[in-house]
């Protein structure tokens, strides 16, 4: 996969998830919600002014949005950074960081923008809720989990 393509994809995955977040904000109110799959799965609007599982939301928010901005930044360096010293050949690995770095930017972008994240994806079982979440979210924990699976297949080595 080539770096060409990364960008292309890195763009997209971006474009789809603030346009998905642009959707929602229209839509709906903070807070309002509906059901897709009664008992399981809502479209709610939500923010989240903390990293994952609402981490260190309680923090003054200057600090919090400087430290979430600092750290995004730098992951997404030291992912870019991976991206190009990975073999082109290991397309599990270039895809695996796009999408990690595709949703990174994205809830970056909200971060500048908003100060928070906007999140709106809800699943639950009865009165138990998984926080909350966006479409970077699911690219990042999809490229997460691609991260682990490639990890564990042999190491391919580019000839170019």
């Amino acid at each position: 996969m080539s770096g060409r393509v990364s960008v292309l994809l890195v763009v997209l995955i971006f474009a789809l998830d603030q346009y998905t977040k642009q959707l929602v904000m229209a839509a709906w109110e903070l807070g309002e919600s509906l059901p897709l799959i009664p008992g399981f799965f809502s479209l709610t609007y939500v923010r989240n002014r903390g990293g994952a599982f609402g981490l260190f939301s309680d923090l003054p928010e200057s600090w919090r949005v400087a430290f979430f901005v600092v750290f995004a930044v730098a992951t997404v360096g030291a992912l870019v950074w991976m991206l190009r010293t990975t073999a082109r050949n290991d397309v599990v690995q270039r895809l695996a960081l796009t999408a990690v770095i595709g949703g990174a930017i994205g809830n970056l972008w909200d971060r500048i923008r908003y100060g928070e994240v906007v999140d709106f994806l809800d699943v639950y079982v009865r009165d138990w809720h998984w926080p909350a979440f966006n479409v970077a979210d699911s690219f990042i924990s999809c490229g997460v989990v691609l991260l682990i699976l490639g990890s564990m297949l042999p190491a391919r080595h580019d000839e170019s």
